[in-house]
């Protein structure tokens, strides 16, 4: 089972379309038993699929040890795709109850879920730095950056990255790759972007880019992926390279 993080610094760079569309993809085309877990207040990724996130359980019971993961997981519209929902408890669930009390709080992520059936699990983070993306970095072999080619998201990506690193040498976590959304293959300083993407995470920028296409926000409202509404839509074609790509690095 590979344990794989989406992460960013600041939102707004397609984080939660990422998380949705590669586990989607792995399993609609590759087969993957895959399992979602949303760990972002804000519940997109939870809406994006169709559910209430004020109707259902999310993580927060389950790392404050009332309930099982199993308890939690809700199956979704994609065969062979699973969802742990989010919910706003999960933004202050680090000071509460058992795990403000306990100092290694920050590694029972990866306990729940050490002996899960899954291929795949995909954890969409907070896009901060904070206890929730920390438990997920701890409990994931990988992580998967998102970034968008404008000045923000590029400066966000250094702060990201330093975060990263200081996990990394104490867990065994490393950085999968850098998948840029909203691309415009003509952007003026597209050269410039990608120059600092390198010097940031050397080698891990992604070949596969995701263009910007509106048919990806009409799809939140029929709370399904772009595979099922726009088959055929660039976006479409751009997620399946990318899944692809992911792939070949696990």
């Amino acid at each position: 089972m590979i344990v794989l993080s989406v992460c960013s610094f600041k939102g707004g760079t397609a984080k939660t379309s990422t998380s949705l569309h590669i586990g989607s993809a792995l399993a609609l085309f590759h087969k993957k038993k895959v399992l979602l877990i949303d760990l972002d207040a804000q519940a997109n990724l939870t809406t994006g699929l169709g559910f209430d996130p004020d109707e259902q359980d999310s993580m927060a019971p389950v790392l404050q040890g009332e309930k099982t993961i199993q308890e939690v997981i809700l199956g979704t519209c994609i065969p062979n795709m699973d969802i742990v929902p989010a919910d706003t408890w999960l933004e202050r669930v680090e000071v509460s109850g058992s795990l403000a009390a306990d100092r290694y709080s920050h590694e029972r992520l990866k306990e729940i879920l050490r002996n899960l059936s899954y291929d795949v699990v995909l954890i969409d983070t907070p896009p901060s730095l904070c206890w929730l993306t920390e438990s997920s970095l701890i409990a994931s072999h990988y992580s998967l950056v998102c970034a968008t080619p404008e000045f923000y998201s590029v400066k966000g990506l250094q702060r990201l990255a330093l975060f990263i690193n200081n996990i990394s040498e104490r867990h065994d976590t490393k950085v999968l790759g850098v998948a840029l959304s909203f691309w415009n293959p003509r952007g003026k300083s597209n050269d410039a972007f990608l120059k600092v993407i390198d010097q940031t995470f050397p080698e891990k920028l992604l070949q596969a880019k995701v263009r910007r296409d509106i048919a990806v926000s009409e799809a939140t409202i029929y709370g399904k992926p772009i595979f099922e509404t726009a088959p055929s839509s660039r976006a479409s074609t751009d997620y399946m390279a990318l899944t692809a790509e992911i792939l070949t690095r696990i």
